[in-house]
């Protein structure tokens, strides 16, 4: 059902390797569909048409940082 889930984003977990899968398979379709809607992509084939992948390999926010 569209609509009816919502990811947290930016939000890394573990999932356990037990249970019923449906919570883990909702999670990840709607971090998609909300990727989607942030890029304008009606269809999952638009998306790698429409964005740039970048890999990021160290987030650092200087708010919360000491240094500043």
């Amino acid at each position: 059902m569209p609509g009816a889930w919502l990811s947290t984003e930016g939000k890394t977990v573990e999932v356990p390797f037990k249970g019923d899968v449906e919570h883990t398979i909702r999670d990840i379709l709607g971090g998609i569909r909300s990727t989607c809607t942030y890029v304008g992509a009606a269809k999952l084939k638009e998306l790698s048409r429409r964005t740039t992948f970048i890999r990021v390999t160290q987030q650092v926010n200087p708010i919360f940082s000491e240094a500043c």
